[in-house]
């Protein structure tokens, strides 16, 4: 037999795959895995730390809010409440 080009096995060889399987690879929705430098990596672990960090100190302060009780109401200085005495009426 004659040789096959590369490209003409690679489309045989898919289609065979096609013929006997219907697994799939995933598509890849992000970049592939890139090599950082030990600094570039000890940055991003402390970022990821000081924000995990920041979350934790947030919902235990929402915990605690819940279980003293506290409601958190919003104050508007300048609000309906302050503009309702100064609405301009026709005395006609």
């Amino acid at each position: 037999g004659s040789p096959i080009p590369p490209e003409e096995r690679r489309l045989r060889d898919k289609k065979h795959l096609d013929d006997i399987t219907a697994a799939r690879l995933p598509p890849l929705h992000h970049s592939p895995a890139k090599l950082l430098s030990i600094e570039e990596s000890i940055a991003i672990q402390i970022q990821q730390k000081e924000a995990y960090e920041e979350m934790q100190a947030k919902l235990a302060a929402q915990k605690l809010a819940e279980r003293l009780n506290i409601k958190m109401l919003r104050f508007e200085p300048e609000g309906e409440a302050s503009m309702q005495y100064r609405e301009v009426r026709d005395e006609d």
